[in-house]
């Protein structure tokens, strides 16, 4: 690989009219795991997502909460590029559809097709579903609604939404000029579309049966990008949406450096229930530009519940920063990236995620590495050894196992099949733990005949783990670097281009006593806590049928008496752990005044991944008597919730204002 090589990818821009749920999250991670490792490959990657502002339902939700369509996205968006933050994502752009550089980009595109006669002014008729902000023909609907007389009233579209009849003025682009282009260009470009079976789809579903016009401006609203020879009309949201991937580089603006280095995209990741809009439509718009196509449109599965697709009236929506803030951020990246099949849907469970942290990543990983920091410690001083000190029958196919495994990895990872790069690694991690077994480091260490193949084994154990971690960067964002600091090895070793088995470094000294980088859970507390999450309950609410009258809350008690607590919003500036205490946290707060003040709470169990709370709003007790913990003055307390003898603070909007009282 070369430093002049280059590598573009996006996410669709993300819908800002909701919170986005773990299965939004896997199209980002994915795109971040893929960006990392062409990063470390040495190219220069543009990774870019954002989000899609305009359109009829953004303008209803604004009006329902009394405040203009441009504040709703701002706070939106502000939620979501938290979300990714917290996530570690590493994007180098963030696309906002109204932002000023797109809006005219847009405005510019519009006139130069309508120009070139690709666009035209007609009058549509059919059935708009404002939650999916697309249009249906009759036979398209799911379910249809017929009066009395059988005349049609309305119905569902494909996702279950509600649709409505809508007769408006509206501009149409040519798309059916197109087709017979569009179906060469597939055939001459097998890989465009990944996987293949989609490619059937767009033809046999759309294209074979007649592509139809599109329509592309809507009259009805005002909440988006106005046509500038008609400015009734506003630009309806596929070329408004789909343009950002070459708006945000900077097309047909006066700084076009971005366009021209990174255009065409090296992979665009889109769901599948988008495809027919990035592989008909844009492609189709991009020809009609003149501009050259994406190299790859990968369209993944859904990451769906047992009873169907993830939906809150449902009671089945999984939320990465709950996930993220109990369990730690690796371990959603991990199960997102290892439970999603290629081109098929993947099934959530909360028993199938605690199983992966506990067996997976605490068993298989953690234990890889707390055994061998404690047996170099007792075998070797600390220091790790050169792997050729002596040889035992057993190194040679673990060595041989390493190198399949980065072969095996690098392939899977180039194709985005991160589930089967995981599986190349967790090989390696297995063959690591059966190489103790085989090689019995306790038995060698009682034969001083057999000392230089004890080194030899903890100098291969170390190997082991050093490739582990290296490979395993571009997915886990935590992990790596610890199990790097655990061994005594630098950050300066974390690179994937040329990486060999072999190339140990050596005299490296290991901690004194390994961390667990991932504490195995209860499986029946963990699991139970999730699926209250799904189902959106309150562990400070959820009392068990069963429990005795008596037990179910505290005395009554008087309003007056409730009128003394003062209760303010603070936002967590700073998370720290309190020296000697295995319990407390030290949480730095900005509670609206000068001076702040410090809290000490005992969740530092319930935390390990302590450092993501930072940014984070929470509800706490203003006018609580300060108190002295563990030598330090605690000042308040921060409201949580708890059951099962599992604690979770109580999260507030970002939207709330630092210092407020809340009653």
């Amino acid at each position: 690989m070369t430093q002049d090589q280059t590598f573009y990818i996006t996410t669709p821009i993300y819908y800002p009219s909701g919170k986005l749920h773990i299965g939004n999250t896997y199209t980002t991670v994915l795109a971040d795991a893929a960006a990392r490792y062409h990063r470390l490959l040495g190219e220069d990657v543009y990774f870019l997502t954002g989000t899609d502002e305009h359109g009829l339902k953004i303008e209803q939700k604004a009006e329902k909460l009394h405040i203009s369509p441009q504040d709703y996205v701002d706070n939106m968006a502000k939620d979501i590029q938290d979300l990714w933050k917290l996530m570690d994502i590493s994007n180098d752009g963030f696309i906002r559809t109204t932002d000023k550089q797109h809006e005219e980009a847009i405005q510019k595109i519009f006139e130069t097709l309508l120009a070139k006669g690709d666009i035209y002014k007609g009058e549509y008729e059919g059935w708009y579903s404002v939650d999916d902000e697309e249009y249906f023909t009759e036979s398209q609907l799911a379910e249809v609604y017929r009066d009395e007389n059988g005349k049609v009233t309305g119905g569902k579209a494909p996702s279950g939404h509600e649709v409505e009849l809508v007769k408006e003025e509206s501009y149409f682009f040519k798309m059916s000029k197109y087709a017979d282009w569009l179906v060469n260009y597939y055939q001459e470009h097998p890989d465009f579309i990944e996987p293949a079976s989609r490619m059937h789809e767009m033809i046999s579903n759309f294209i074979e049966p007649g592509l139809e016009d599109l329509a592309i401006t809507r009259t009805a609203f005002n909440w988006g990008i106005p046509v500038p020879s008609d400015p009734k009309h506003v630009v309806y949201v596929w070329m408004d949406a789909l343009s950002n991937y070459i708006t945000a580089l900077g097309y047909d603006s006066n700084d076009t450096t971005l366009f021209d280095k990174f255009w065409p995209a090296n992979v665009q990741l889109v769901g599948k229930e988008i495809v027919r809009f990035h592989t008909i439509y844009w492609p189709i718009i991009l020809h009609a530009l003149g501009l050259p196509l994406p190299k790859k449109i990968f369209a993944h599965g859904w990451l769906t519940m047992r009873n169907g697709k993830m939906s809150k009236s449902k009671g089945n929506v999984v939320y990465p920063d709950t996930l993220a803030d109990r369990y730690g951020i690796d371990a959603v990246r991990y199960y997102l990236l290892r439970a999603m099949p290629y081109a098929n849907d993947g099934l959530f469970t909360p028993e199938d995620f605690v199983s992966k942290l506990n067996y997976d990543l605490a068993n298989d990983l953690g234990n890889l590495l707390n055994r061998t920091i404690a047996m170099i410690n007792k075998y070797t001083d600390g220091v790790i050894p050169a792997l050729d000190a002596g040889n035992t029958a057993y190194d040679a196919a673990l060595a041989d196992v390493a190198q399949s495994t980065i072969k095996d990895y690098n392939e899977a990872m180039q194709g985005l099949r991160t589930a089967d790069a995981l599986a190349a690694i967790w090989k390696l991690v297995a063959r690591a733990n059966k190489y103790i077994d085989e090689t019995t480091p306790w038995i060698l260490a009682k034969d001083e005949a057999q000392a230089d193949n004890l080194k030899t084994v903890m100098a291969n154990l170390a190997a082991a783990l050093r490739v582990i971690a290296i490979l395993l960067q571009p997915i886990l964002t935590h992990a790596p670097k610890e199990i790097l600091t655990q061994l005594g090895l630098s950050d300066s070793d974390l690179t994937i281009t040329n990486l060999q088995f072999n190339d140990l470094p050596v005299g490296g000294k290991v901690i004194k006593r390994g961390q667990p980088i991932f504490p195995r859970v209860d499986v029946d507390a963990e699991v139970a806590y999730i699926r209250e999450q799904m189902a959106g309950k309150s562990a400070m609410t959820s009392v068990k049928a069963d429990e005795p009258e008596e037990q179910k809350g505290k005395d009554m008690i008087e309003f007056d008496d409730f009128d003394k607590v003062e209760l303010r919003v603070a936002q967590i500036k700073e998370v720290s752990e309190v020296a000697k205490s295995k319990k407390l946290l030290r949480f730095k707060l900005d509670d609206g005044t000068t001076e702040g003040r410090t809290i000490l709470s005992g969740i530092k169990k319930y935390y390990p991944d302590y450092k993501a709370l930072e940014g984070k709003k929470v509800a706490f007790v203003a006018n609580l008597k300060p108190r002295k913990m563990m030598g330090e003055l605690s000042e308040g307390m921060i409201l949580s919730a708890e059951k099962n003898d599992v604690v979770t603070l109580s999260f507030l909007p970002d939207s709330i204002e630092v210092g407020a009282e809340l009653g």
